[in-house]
């Protein structure tokens, strides 16, 4: 592999290790299957797009990031006022959420950023790891505020909400509003991903968040499969590495001759393997 294919790699490992986080939020955290992800990726690639073409990239990952969090928020509301099932509630989120990045995309099916500035232009001085130290400054920052914020009193509340809601409720402590707020998060990390994706990518595309809840999926899994902690710290760490692992074996793939149709299969049996050796290790534990 030449230098451009394993910066590649680290790039779009990277964005996803941005989605990730967020989905870490939702099913680690709160332990809520949360299946809005596909749609608030496409929301944030949509928002992005559209800013970006109007040369406001950076304004656009900020509103991307509040577009994420309102459909988090939605999601959080069906669950906990109208009683609907998480994992239901997700499937509608993300399917209402179809018509509404065909709408801010202007009825598009896909929009083209080439020649747009993006987050990346000023950066062009770096040479050709401008696009890595932009993504990996963006996880650091995300790392850096989740880090500090599940350690204050609210994210605190957050946490025992998805270990014991029960005893969370008895404390007097509102776990409706917690959900809701650990989803808007959640979301608007996605969104954020999918906003520096779009940007990446030079283009937006109304599949672009398919198949994206997989990814995340496996990169928390495979990441915690490798960084076995429980300090918060490492947790977010393992989540960026498995990204970039998972990113690093899909490019491994396609370099030894993987037809890219076959991509999503591996990543399911990524995904199985993973929590196979994570069964494994608990048996042994046991035994």
């Amino acid at each position: 592999m030449n230098l451009t294919v394993v910066l590649g790699a680290l790039e779009l490992g990277g964005i996803f290790a941005i989605m990730s986080l967020g989905l870490y939020i939702s099913y680690k955290i709160l332990n809520l299957p949360d299946l809005t992800v596909d749609g608030s990726f496409t929301l944030g690639c949509a928002v992005s797009a559209m800013f970006t073409i109007h040369s406001l990239p950076y304004l656009g990952l900020i509103i991307s990031f509040i577009a994420g969090a309102l459909a988090g928020m939605i999601t959080g509301l069906l669950i906990t006022k109208i009683k609907i099932m998480p994992l239901l509630s997700g499937i509608l989120t993300m399917t209402a959420l179809y018509s509404i990045n065909l709408r801010i995309m202007g009825d598009s099916p896909n929009i083209s950023l080439f020649e747009c500035s993006s987050i990346f232009t000023f950066f062009e001085i770096f040479g050709t790891y401008h696009k890595c130290i932009v993504i990996f400054l963006l996880i650091l920052f995300i790392c850096i505020f989740l880090h500090y914020f599940l350690r204050t009193q609210l994210g605190l509340a957050l946490r025992a909400c998805g270990d014991n809601e029960d005893m969370v409720r008895a404390s007097s402590i509102d776990t409706d509003k917690m959900k809701i707020l650990g989803l808007a998060l959640a979301n608007g990390f996605v969104a954020m991903g999918g906003a520096v994706f779009a940007q990446h990518q030079t283009y937006s595309d109304i599949s672009s968040g398919t198949g994206m809840m997989v990814i995340g999926l496996a990169s928390i899994i495979v990441g915690m499969t490798f960084i076995r902690k429980d300090k918060i710290i490492y947790q977010l760490i393992a989540v960026v590495v498995g990204a970039v692992f998972y990113r690093g074996v899909l490019t491994i793939a396609l370099q030894l001759g993987l037809p890219s149709g076959d991509l999503k299969l591996l990543s399911a049996l990524l995904v199985v393997i993973a929590i196979a050796l994570t069964t494994l290790k608990r048996r042994k534990k046991k035994c």
